[in-house]
């Protein structure tokens, strides 16, 4: 009897022990899973600048004095190698229309591929708020549609009252490590600032990041960067055409005047803080004052005797040429906009 009752008690225990691993078992299998994060393919990139000169490829947009700007430019990311972004963007300008500023849409897609990052989109470049400029209406020489004509600055110069137009564009960037990087970009233009003409517009970039330690543990970081591009641009329409020749030069041009193309150039040094960047700058170009004038119908041109064919009357503008911007930007970018 006792032999039984022991082994029915070891029975008794090896079941207790048996049903109690059975119950843990069983309560690891059904044990809730904590949630999993999922985080949003959308983010936002937003930010704004005040620079001492606003300049597009060699030429200044406000006159060479102060401009503001800011952008916000929601982005989705189908993966980590391909993201899909549009934009909106605003800059201060002093154009001869009176426009009341650069309004920018874009959109595009930035795929890459290891060391290599592209870039292929369409931006417009809206200048809402303009006025039909032309030369104060002299006998048969009113271009504007109205008959408000306008003297346009001392140079008698016109310019449309919508000067919109839009580019398309493809950009490259192949970054060699964490200092150094070089890229290429080619934009085109069927109708560069409604004149008639086409525009394409090429350059090479580089840029070389300083190590993050140049400044100790200050958290400040450095950079220098530069551009060489070259603008190609074809004839503008009978708005912008001359109807008398300049001394020694072919023409008139009743019916558009070929615009020259020119060589540009930029290189400079910035510093960053957290979110900031103050960028100084240096830009230039080849095109003379003559094919500066004709191309911008800048309203401030003076005489200089700057004669040529697409500039009969010797008026010289100062909006290309050697240039210094300083610039002070704040950049931020947010992830998962929900």
């Amino acid at each position: 009897m006792k032999k039984v009752s022991l082994s029915i008690a070891a029975v008794t225990v090896a079941a207790m022990g048996l049903g109690s691993a059975s119950a843990a078992d069983l309560g690891k299998v059904y044990k809730k899973a904590p949630p999993v994060e999922v985080v949003s393919p959308w983010d936002v990139a937003f930010g704004a600048s005040i620079m001492s000169n606003y300049v597009f490829r060699g030429i200044t947009q406000s006159n060479k004095n102060a401009s503001v700007a800011a952008y916000f430019e929601p982005r989705y990311n189908i993966n980590p190698n391909l993201q899909l972004y549009a934009g909106v963007a605003g800059e201060s300008i002093s154009f001869t229309n009176r426009a009341a500023a650069e309004i920018d849409v874009y959109a595009g897609i930035r795929p890459t591929f290891g060391a290599f990052a592209f870039d292929f989109g369409v931006w417009g470049y809206l200048y809402p708020g303009g006025q039909c400029f032309d030369n104060g209406g002299a006998p048969g020489t009113t271009v504007c549609p109205d008959a408000n004509a306008n003297l346009a600055g001392p140079a008698f110069n016109v310019m449309k009252k919508d000067v919109s137009f839009y580019e398309v564009y493809g950009k490259v960037n192949y970054t060699f490590n964490d200092y150094f990087a070089m890229g290429g970009n080619v934009f085109y233009s069927p109708n560069f600032l409604n004149t008639g003409a086409d525009g394409t517009y090429a350059s090479i970039t580089a840029k070389l990041t300083a190590p993050s330690t140049l400044f100790g543990t200050s958290g400040i970081g450095a950079y220098v960067s530069g551009e060489f591009g070259r603008q190609w641009l074809g004839t503008s329409d009978a708005f912008y055409g001359t109807t008398f020749a300049a001394p020694g030069f072919a023409g008139p041009f009743p019916n558009g005047i070929k615009y020259d193309d020119y060589n540009t150039w930029n290189v400079g040094v910035g510093f960053t803080y957290k979110v900031f960047t103050l960028d100084l700058r240096y830009s230039g170009t080849d095109l003379s004052k003559a094919g500066c004038n004709a191309f911008t119908s800048d309203y401030t041109a003076q005489q200089t005797g700057s004669f040529s064919a697409i500039n009969p009357g010797g008026f010289g503008s100062k909006w290309c040429g050697d240039q210094f911007i300083a610039k002070l930007s704040a950049d931020v970018t947010l992830g998962a906009l929900k």
